[in-house]
């Protein structure tokens, strides 16, 4: 049972540190209000109109502003995570050494006492002594 919740709990950390220093970006296109196309690590594709149209076309009494546009989100992660052993100081390393070992030996089965005869085997008896010689404890 110790076993399970200790290797699940390492992968929940792994998974943690994983997923804090990973960095992503995302790119949309919108037209309007409506996302066009939606896209994780490339670049976004249009929806077919041009840019670059003059302004008096843009203008017309029949058309609205030409409001395309492009959004890019990006979600950098944690880079100070390389950590070294000089940056600690005496202490820290003999706190984190002890705590270590303390861990290590908490879920060490401990034997309660030794088992002197585990590994004797007693002699086969021929003939029942204490019938023979009458003597019974009380």
């Amino acid at each position: 049972m110790n076993e399970t919740v200790r290797k699940i709990g390492s992968l929940m950390m792994a998974l943690l540190v994983l997923f804090s220093t990973m960095s992503f970006s995302m790119d949309m296109h919108f037209c309007g209000d409506s996302l066009v196309d939606f896209k994780f690590y490339q670049k976004a594709e249009t929806c077919g109109m041009s840019m670059d149209m003059p302004m008096r076309d843009m203008m017309s009494d029949d058309m609205e502003m030409h409001c395309c546009s492009d959004v890019e989100v990006v979600l950098t992660g944690q880079d100070d995570l390389q950590l070294s052993i000089d940056q600690f100081s005496f202490e820290q390393q003999t706190f984190i050494l002890a705590y270590t070992f303390a861990y290590i030996y908490l879920f060490d089965k401990v034997n309660d006492q030794p088992i002197p005869f585990k590994e004797y085997s007693p002699p086969i008896l021929i003939k029942d002594v204490q019938l023979l010689d009458q003597t019974f404890l009380i």
